[in-house]
């Protein structure tokens, strides 16, 4: 990792043992109640550096490192661990009871609103609530394919199957863990290219060259089935809020404001300007929000 002022923020990660995998995290905060911070695709709980030190003003905070993902362990898929949002979402559920010790709001990234949904509604009674932002979609799933446009539902497939051969995965995950790869990625994602730094870089392709993540990445890559977000949103025993920058290329706010309209969600909140990352490239926004919504549901 690359030296900056904000990693004197934190202290070193703690470690806890899921199905004998070490699982790393981090936490801050010693009152008030318990968050559960879970990061997107790819990422880690570094993904959070902006949002830990000021929820744990007021929180207990927990940022996690999915197995697969970060400084977590990174099984071969299939032996003792298959990378599923159901696998995940377990994860998340045991780490609650386990480490957190009671019930927890939830808050997740991209992919990780799935992961966090998936476990509440699969154990919930460690859920107190579910933050959602900008959240997968899924539109690659097998039963969204048929509303893309004929190049992508097409192409997806194939690429799918071409990556599942040995050779051509590895370089392709070679050449897209490349941090200059990234780079481009991370300015289409995020609206401000001020916010891709080297920093954020570093935190993304770090764990890249950890053994077992190029086995990750394509296991998740062939994944097009499990829950969608429509699917989990009614059978969620809590309440959700949704935040979503409105500039996201990958999943946009038009269908996503149609999560909106399940019953169980309370808020749905765009940031104006803002891409698929909201927590870390617009933590002055998203942080008063969520520390406002945690209260108002923990005086209920």
């Amino acid at each position: 990792m690359t030296t900056s002022s904000s990693k004197t923020a934190f202290t070193s990660t703690e470690t806890w043992i899921w199905q004998d995998f070490p699982i790393c995290y981090q936490t801050q905060g010693t009152t008030g109640p318990a968050v559960v911070l879970v990061h997107g695709f790819g990422a880690s709980w570094w993904h959070w550096r902006k949002n830990i030190p000021v929820l744990a003003q007021n929180c207990r905070v927990y940022a996690i490192d999915l197995i697969g993902f970060g400084g977590s362990a990174k099984p071969k898929p299939g032996e003792k661990i298959t990378y599923t949002l159901e696998t995940w979402g377990q994860q998340i559920a045991d780490f609650c009871r386990e480490v957190v010790g009671e019930p927890a709001f939830l808050v997740g990234n991209s992919i990780g609103c799935i992961v966090a949904m998936q476990a509440a509604v699969s154990n919930p009674d460690i859920a107190l609530g579910v933050a959602l932002l900008n959240c997968s979609l899924r539109l690659l799933h097998d039963r969204k394919r048929v509303t893309l446009p004929w190049t992508r539902r097409v192409g997806a497939p194939l690429l799918q199957r071409l990556l599942s051969i040995k050779p051509v995965g590895d370089f392709f995950f070679n050449q897209l863990a490349k941090p200059k790869t990234v780079r481009k990625i991370l300015l289409k994602a995020y609206a401000n290219p001020e916010m891709v730094t080297d920093e954020l870089v570093d935190i993304l392709t770090s764990p890249a060259s950890d053994p077992g993540a190029v086995a990750v990445f394509l296991a998740f890559t062939s994944y097009s089935t499990g829950p969608l977000p429509e699917d989990l949103l009614p059978l969620l025993p809590c309440p959700a809020i949704i935040l979503w920058g409105t500039a996201d290329p990958w999943e946009p706010i038009k269908l996503g404001r149609e999560l909106a309209n399940f019953p169980q969600v309370q808020k749905f909140i765009p940031l104006e300007g803002v891409g698929h990352c909201p927590q870390d490239e617009a933590p002055e926004l998203v942080n008063p929000i969520l520390l406002d919504w945690i209260w108002e549901r923990s005086a209920v």
